[in-house]
């Protein structure tokens, strides 16, 4: 006999979903925000001229690849703890996300500034710019471009990796579903209610970067001023007669 489904009053339990979800969003907003810093900081050491700068970059890449996420979590909540580290649910749940998503990040940002070629450089420094500038302002738009796509598939794969903080009881979503579970024991409804909340979180901001990555390769200019420019640009062009 198939049991019945949506017997749970979820009227009851919607702020604490709603709590879960905001949370689950807060985790993955500052965790993606600090794995992008950091992985960009160990792409640029892994792209040194220096060896002794390179080894640390390589090995701490290699380390957190090969370390199973929910390890790193493991360490960072209760290991540290143990040697009187102790960090809060959510600093140690952004610890063990930023750790571990910044080594393939900064794989996909060493793999994107590699590809840009050298000619590039060489262009800039030819027009004066100096090294800073000739990375942000030229080097780094053109990486980015091209780092877009291994870029987004992290970010939603962060969005997921966030039920895995269950472990700690971090109050997202998958931790809200657990108690919602314990207080019904309707675990197959709850569940399947917490993996189409996932669903619907998941696929629209796929789908939204998959559009934002085919703008911007191509070369449609995403803020109000760079389109009012463009504009201007091409009229200018008519009016002399050049082809737009």
């Amino acid at each position: 006999m198939l049991p019945k489904l949506f017997e749970v009053p979820w009227s009851d339990y919607a702020p604490a979903l709603l709590d879960g979800l905001q949370r689950t969003v807060s985790y993955t907003l500052a965790s993606f925000l600090g794995a992008a810093v950091l992985g960009l900081a160990v792409a640029l050491l892994r792209l040194s001229k220096h060896r002794i700068m390179r080894l640390p970059a390589a090995a701490y890449t290699e380390i957190f690849k090969n370390i199973p996420l929910l390890a790193i979590i493991f360490v960072t909540y209760f290991g540290l703890a143990s040697v009187g580290l102790r960090l809060g649910v959510f600093e140690a749940g952004c610890v063990s996300l930023i750790v571990f998503y910044a080594a393939y990040l900064s794989e996909i940002f060493r793999a994107a500034i590699a590809g840009v070629h050298g000619g590039q450089q060489e262009a800039a420094e030819a027009l004066g710019l100096g090294r800073v500038s000739t990375f942000a302002q030229v080097i780094l738009p053109q990486a980015l471009r091209s780092a877009l796509p291994g870029t987004n598939t992290m970010f939603v794969d962060l969005l997921k990796s966030t039920s895995l903080l269950v472990t700690i009881s971090a109050a997202e979503l998958m931790s809200e579903g657990r108690i919602i579970t314990s207080a019904t024991f309707r675990a197959l409804e709850v569940y399947l209610v917490i993996a189409a909340i996932y669903f619907a979180l998941c696929y629209p901001l796929s789908q939204g970067l998959l559009w934002l990555e085919r703008r911007i390769r191509a070369g449609i200019p995403l803020s109000p001023k760079r389109r009012r420019r463009l504009r201007a640009a091409r009229a200018l062009l008519a009016e002399k007669g050049a082809p737009v």
